[in-house]
């Protein structure tokens, strides 16, 4: 539902803030920040609410991994007018991996500590992991907290290694990581396994993680020193079975 800026000022105008709030809560950020930021100063006061800007979800643009042509002008002006507008107020966004990086360089977000993506998979996370970009910084330095949703694999067989090179690529892009939830989603090929590879990564930030795992080995691979500072981990382990004892307490 988006407000119709030419119709509509006058009668939102004569609506008291606590019932325009109430009112603009049930419709999505997007369509709020759409159409009244710059309507007037005191609608464009209301869109500037923490309510509308603190934790900012931006997917309604993407369908089948691009742009959807039906929203394409209205991600547009997101990009080049809106964020600009409210980027200091900006703390988390929720993001499709296939549009981040347009919505990323639309604008610096100093506030900005938290980020969800969607639709992550391995070829993305290893162009962010082994390419310097301008997003490098704000990776490295600022983000703190970060969830992670893996696109479906289409080879399932290879899913959990694939997984587990996702996971190290997060590791070492974003590198003042306290909080990591690695794929919270149901998906039946979300689990990691780190039998395949040699995988070399370490943190000395990260306090909490939630992840799923092929088996309790891989838990003794999480726990053998490579995350020092690790102080809650909540964990899902796909298969129990008699353990091989095979981690040592060396980081890579």
């Amino acid at each position: 539902m988006k407000i119709n800026r030419e119709h509509s000022t006058i009668q939102l105008d004569n609506l008291p803030d606590e019932i325009l709030i109430m009112i603009l809560k049930k419709m999505s950020q997007t369509d709020v920040l759409y159409s009244l930021i710059d309507v007037n100063q005191r609608l464009n006061a209301i869109a500037h609410d923490p309510i509308f800007t603190n934790h900012l979800t931006l997917r309604e643009f993407i369908s089948n991994d691009s742009i959807n042509p039906s929203t394409d002008s209205m991600f547009d002006r997101f990009c080049s007018h809106i964020l600009p507008k409210i980027n200091d107020k900006i703390k988390w966004l929720d993001l499709d991996s296939s549009c981040m990086e347009r919505i990323l360089r639309a604008t610096n977000y100093p506030s900005l500590y938290g980020l969800t993506l969607y639709n992550m998979n391995v070829e993305i996370s290893m162009h962010y992991a082994t390419d310097e970009t301008i997003l490098s910084n704000l990776f490295q330095n600022q983000i703190l907290s970060l969830t992670i949703h893996l696109r479906e694999a289409e080879e399932e067989f290879y899913a959990a290694s694939l997984n587990a090179v996702i996971f190290m690529d997060i590791i070492n892009t974003f590198t003042n990581l306290q909080n990591l939830n690695f794929c919270p989603s149901s998906i039946s090929n979300s689990a990691l396994s780190f039998n395949t590879y040699i995988l070399r990564m370490t943190s000395s930030t990260l306090l909490e993680l939630h992840i799923r795992v092929t088996d309790f080995n891989d838990c003794l691979y999480l726990l053998d020193g490579r995350f020092s500072q690790l102080r809650r981990l909540y964990v899902n382990i796909s298969s129990v079975y008699t353990l091989s004892f095979r981690t040592e307490n060396t980081v890579d």
